[in-house]
């Protein structure tokens, strides 16, 4: 019997709140020269507000006194805070916190000096840690009624939490700017502005000499990239960022190492440059590789055979690998769950440079890596037990997601490091007669609101 499709569910749209509270009003009074419908309060006013719940973004959400909702950067529920109005428009109004009068529970001292600064680095700094995962589930859990239409219930399994520890020293993979005087230092939030103290989300000593009292001078302009890998050898080296949705981009000038990290994960390693892609918590490749481990061989374990390719050797796909991080789990399943020694995995990669890298360190594998659009691919490859897809922050899309479904693969483990784009793709899935059987936050980003959510989707009864 087919599984129904899910219809939006019949809470308020995002602008349409239930009342959480009182607001006051500090710097205006209703005005009959107002035109009805518009807001009350306009760009500089101050009012009380109390914070009802997190907004993907990082901020907080409440409610003014004419029903629209105002977006608090760095506000929590359970805060209530006096703020200043810096945005309005038709249906939100945007605000900055002038002084918290309650605090929330979650709230505490922010942990990141250079945060504490200004700095857009940690904007979940002042979070306390133990509170993270409630936000981020919240978030997701938020992004997928409102953006996927999937409501809570037999619609949804509860979401869990893959907790990475540590949440501070944890970054690998550190991205500075250089000021006029060859000063690197993390961007003011908002603003190309620099500050020179090192960010409590890098690494111990990882930043030393580079950020703060007694730092070199570097190119002024320049994008910095600095990196430690799996040996603990120190990269850095200049580059040109790259375009949205891209994961690589060119090294201008080695200053430190060898500009090439290696990186050891499941008995294999990898040589990438410091400048591609790789997961930036130094425990996020073997606590991912895990998870899909764990949830495909269940997922396959329990699938009946009419899920399966009609025939031939088991297949697996690993969509936008990168360098091939999902690959060897992805075959190791393959073989444990289908006793199929001939098991093979193909990968498919935009980029060639990270495609060159995975072929080379896992040579001794039947991984076969294909350079181009998976979208282009997909249709062209042999039917797939299980597929698993980390997509760019922009997500898969639609007709991607479309285009996996219809190769009927058995289980599919979704990665996404964007919760509304995985919204999107989750919601194509549901369209496409998939639903999530597994639903997960991973705490791959201590500190700042980002998250990385999992999803196991298997088929649809039918």
């Amino acid at each position: 019997m087919s599984r129904p499709r899910p219809t939006p569910p019949h809470s308020q749209p995002l602008n349409r709140l239930e009342p959480i509270g009182s607001t006051v009003t500090e710097n205006y009074s209703p005005d009959s020269s107002r035109e009805a419908g518009q807001s009350t309060v306009g760009v500089g006013d101050r009012v009380t507000v109390s914070v009802d719940r997190p907004a993907h973004g990082g901020e907080g959400i409440a409610q003014l006194q004419d029903g629209r909702i105002v977006f608090v950067r760095g506000g929590l529920p359970g805060d209530v805070l006096r703020v200043e109005i810096i945005k309005v428009k038709k249906r939100f109004t945007a605000a900055r916190i002038i002084d918290v009068v309650q605090s929330s529970q979650h709230r505490v001292e922010q942990r990141c000096p250079a945060a504490a600064r200004g700095a857009g680095c940690c904007d979940y700094g002042h979070v306390d840690p133990a509170s993270e995962d409630e936000l981020k589930r919240a978030v997701l859990l938020d992004q997928l009624r409102r953006i996927g239409h999937i409501g809570t219930g037999d619609d949804l399994p509860a979401v869990a939490g893959i907790p990475l520890q540590p949440v501070t020293g944890w970054r690998t993979r550190v991205r500075l700017g250089v000021d006029a005087t060859g000063h690197a230092g993390t961007r003011i939030a908002g603003s190309h502005d620099l500050i020179s103290i090192p960010c409590m989300q890098a690494l111990p000593g990882m930043l030393d000499g580079i950020v703060g009292p007694g730092s070199g001078r570097f190119t002024p302009g320049a994008e910095l990239i600095v990196a430690v890998d799996s040996t603990g050898d120190r990269h850095v080296v200049e580059s040109r960022r790259a375009a949205r949705g891209r994961r690589t981009e060119a090294i201008r000038r080695t200053l430190e190492g060898s500009g090439i990290c290696t990186e050891a994960v499941g008995g294999h390693t990898y040589h990438l440059p410091a400048t591609a892609f790789w997961q930036a918590h130094q425990k996020a490749p073997e606590t991912f590789t895990a998870t899909v481990r764990s949830w495909l061989t269940e997922a396959l374990d329990q699938a009946t055979d009419t899920e399966s390719p009609d025939s031939g050797a088991p297949v697996g796909w690993d969509l936008y690998g990168g360098a091939g991080l999902f690959a060897p789990t992805l075959l190791d399943v393959l073989r444990e769950t289908t006793g199929g020694a001939d098991a093979s995995v193909i990968s498919v990669e935009q980029s060639r440079m990270a495609a060159e890298c995975g072929r080379a360190a896992l040579s001794d594998l039947p991984v076969e890596f294909r350079t181009g659009e998976v979208a282009a691919e997909v249709p062209q490859l042999p039917a797939p037990r299980a597929v698993v897809l980390d997509p760019p922050r922009t997500g898969a899309g639609t007709e991607t997601v479309s285009a996996i479904a219809a190769a009927h693969p058995a289980a599919v483990v979704h990665v996404g490091c964007d919760p509304a784009t995985f919204a999107r793709d989750i919601a194509a899935w549901y369209s496409s007669g998939y639903h999530l059987s597994r639903l997960a936050v991973a705490g791959a980003f201590p500190g700042t609101h980002h998250l990385e959510a999992f999803g196991l989707l298997v088929p649809d009864a039918r």
